[in-house]
Parts: structure tokens; C-alpha cells; sequence
């Protein structure tokens, strides 16, 4: 790929993503920069954000459901998706590699990469639950 020119669009979308821990979608990215980019397009953040993840400068999660959502966190690590509210949080394992270990046994090719996604009710709406059914 040729050097990309400097784009103080594409520095500030980085640094948006990169300053979240919630993993927003391109929606809540575009709403981030418009201040400091009232001009700025939502197919501009959309562009600017598959070329950051084409550079491994941010990561995509592709929910299933809803928008894709976008990750300050490249290295490898899991997810958690609440069904309820669809937050994702960040689970750390500490032994990444037992996964791709165990389903290595099970195949007869070489795996290189996983990705893992965890799915269920996030404390928030578990509280929200509980509180419901005691009222």
C-alpha cells in the first residue's frame, strides 16, 4: 500500500475510538468529531474507519445484530455481549492459547488466529431484572 497522507479527519476519528473503552459504532463516532469537524460526513467516518481497521489501527466487531462496533484494543482478546443491551465488555483470559489448543485437536489444518465471543445478560440489566421481578 502507498504512505497515506495525513488526515487530521482520520488522526481525530482514531483518537476518538481510541479514547473509548465501550466500543462505539460509526454512528457514535460521527457524533464524537462533528464538532470539531462540523463538515465531516458519516461516509467519511465510515471510510476512516475501514482503512484504520485495514491497518490493524483499531479493530471491528461484527455484532450479528445491530452495527458493527469498533475496538481501541487490538491485541487478542474476547468478548462479552449482553443479548439485553447489547454492551460489549472485554473479557481477558489468561490462557488464550488453550482455545486454539483444544479445537486443534479436532482439526486436521493449522489454526492460527481465534476470535471468541461470550453472550449473555451484563450486570446493568441483571440488576434491572431483579429489581423488576421484586417489585
Amino acid at each position: 500500500m502507498a504512505a497515506l497522507k495525513y488526515s487530521r479527519q482520520r488522526e481525530s476519528i482514531r483518537e476518538f475510538v481510541k479514547s473509548c473503552h465501550d466500543h462505539p459504532t460509526a454512528d457514535t463516532v460521527y457524533a464524537g468529531i462533528k464538532e470539531e469537524f462540523p463538515n465531516i460526513s458519516l461516509g467519511t467516518v465510515y471510510r476512516n474507519l475501514s482503512l484504520l481497521v485495514e491497518l490493524g489501527e483499531i479493530a471491528k466487531i461484527s455484532t450479528g445484530e445491530g452495527p458493527d462496533r469498533f475496538d481501541c484494543n487490538t491485541r487478542p482478546h474476547s468478548h462479552f455481549i449482553c443479548t439485553q443491551c447489547h454492551c460489549i465488555k472485554d473479557i481477558q483470559l489468561t490462557d488464550m492459547d488453550y482455545i486454539t489448543r483444544k479445537a486443534s485437536e479436532n482439526f486436521d489444518g493449522e489454526i492460527t488466529a481465534h476470535t471468541t465471543t461470550f453472550y449473555g445478560i451484563c450486570k446493568n440489566c441483571l440488576g434491572k431484572k431483579n429489581l423488576q421481578k421484586s417489585s
